[in-house]
């Protein structure tokens, strides 16, 4: 019985650290899938002017992001930023989303 609590202890904990995003300190990243799976998008204070509306490239559509930038990030459902579709604001500094409410096709990053 031990080895079996110590074996489902230690296949939980694997399962859970890879499932762990890599999106760095100052990034916001974005995924194609749910999970942090698929193609990713990555976007910081460089490419990513505060205030204005950023569609996601390509037509790329984000499934699941975090947001790891110093600064609060808005995601939008339309590719111009429209407050006309969903849209939410996650705080930065860490905040992981898994699976985004709607299909995120722009970010917005705020002051």
């Amino acid at each position: 019985m031990i080895t079996t609590l110590v074996a489902t202890t230690l296949l939980t904990t694997g399962t859970a650290h890879a499932a762990a995003p890599e999106c760095d300190r100052g990034e916001f990243c974005a995924w194609s899938g749910a999970d942090y799976a698929g193609q990713s998008h990555r976007l910081d204070l460089e490419t990513a002017n505060p205030g204005e509306c950023i569609p996601l490239p390509g037509g790329f559509v984000a499934r699941s992001f975090v947001n790891h930038l110093t600064r609060d990030a808005s995601v939008y459902q339309g590719a111009t930023c429209s407050t006309e579709a969903e849209f939410t604001t996650y705080p930065g500094g860490g905040t992981y989303v898994p699976d985004a409410p709607f299909a995120v096709r722009a970010i917005q990053v705020w002051e």
